[in-house]
């Protein structure tokens, strides 16, 4: 058996949110086609929340956001989509990639539509996938049992919720689980644990597909301090714990951390441990250097099942 890169693999999924995705898809972003992004869409801040509030949908900011960062090629059309209004107006404060979705989706018969178009508009070859087609917010009961509505208000929590859920009962989008399905690999973050992983695992269907999935899952920890002061003090085994408590089994089984990371707790999982963080923007991982740790974790993962193999042709493996 010989170990793995990503570039041997046909279909890498990441899920996830926020800039996090983003950047997480523009340093894969070689692998083409081959790379699907599941994108969060319970946002409601912003130009995005401004769009909600006055024309419904499913939110398009996160989707915008990883649209902009897999632009390879500088265009009038990427310059456009890549707009943000000033001055005092309505449309101050407004990014013109948001409207441009919200425009299309309103011209098209599903909001995948509508990010395939702007995709091809901007020569984008990797394929992004809303989490649910359908219009969604995430809630919570916070620690004293109160409700509290949307994500802006659940990252604005001291402590962690007692609970989060979806506000409907939404299905995950088709390709999506598709996608999960046919994966070679899966990852999950960074983000905002929260607010951009949390609310893809809250969808029943999606996390169903996930345990009937064979392939390997690798979590990808956020280098800065989380601006949410709940999910700044998890430790990381409890993050592990509460995603593996919506999927339904454990399922994650590679990290990827900074230097400054607590992973004694962490048992028969592989850990890569290592400087991550880009020069030019403190917090953010560096695109080259998380694919190398990616490509590490993949060999790290490929030698306990080639032992095993190996052990069984002598003795039996168990």
């Amino acid at each position: 058996m010989q170990n793995r890169t990503l570039a041997d693999l046909d279909r890498v999924v990441a899920l996830g949110g926020g800039h996090g995705l983003g950047r997480l898809m523009s340093a894969l972003s070689s692998l083409g086609s081959r790379l699907t992004g599941i994108v969060t869409t319970t946002d409601n801040g912003g130009s995005t929340g401004r769009i909600r509030r006055s024309e419904g949908g499913i939110a398009w900011g996160d989707t915008r956001n990883c649209l902009n960062q897999l632009i390879a090629e500088p265009s009038v059309a990427s310059a456009m989509f890549e707009y943000r209004f000033s001055g005092n107006g309505e449309l101050s404060g407004h990014n013109l990639g948001n409207l441009m979705l919200k425009a299309l989706d309103h011209l098209s018969v599903r909001p995948l539509e509508a990010i395939n178009l702007v995709r091809s508009l901007l020569k984008v070859d990797a394929t992004l996938i809303p989490m649910s087609e359908q219009p969604v917010d995430l809630v919570a009961y916070d620690h004293e049992g109160n409700h509290v509505y949307g994500e802006v208000n659940v990252d604005q929590l001291i402590n962690m919720p007692r609970e989060l859920m979806l506000s409907a009962q939404v299905t995950a989008t088709r390709e999506a689980l598709e996608v999960i399905a046919q994966a070679d690999v899966i990852l999950i973050g960074p983000g905002s644990f929260l607010t951009s992983l949390m609310p893809l695992l809250l969808l029943d269907d999606l996390t169903q597909a996930l345990r009937r999935s064979s392939a390997n899952m690798i979590y990808i920890d956020n280098l800065g301090r989380e601006l949410s002061v709940a999910a700044a003090s998890l430790p990381l085994k409890d993050k592990l714990v509460l995603m593996e408590e919506k999927i339904g089994r454990q399922m994650i089984d590679a990290l990827i951390v900074g230097p400054g990371v607590d992973t004694r707790q962490i048992r028969e999982r592989v850990v890569i441990q290592q400087p991550l963080e880009a020069s030019d923007i403190p917090h953010r991982h560096d695109r080259q250097l998380l694919r190398q740790a990616l490509d590490q974790a993949l060999v790290g993962l490929a030698r306990p099942r080639l032992m095993c193999r190996r052990a069984h042709a002598a003795r039996g493996c168990r």
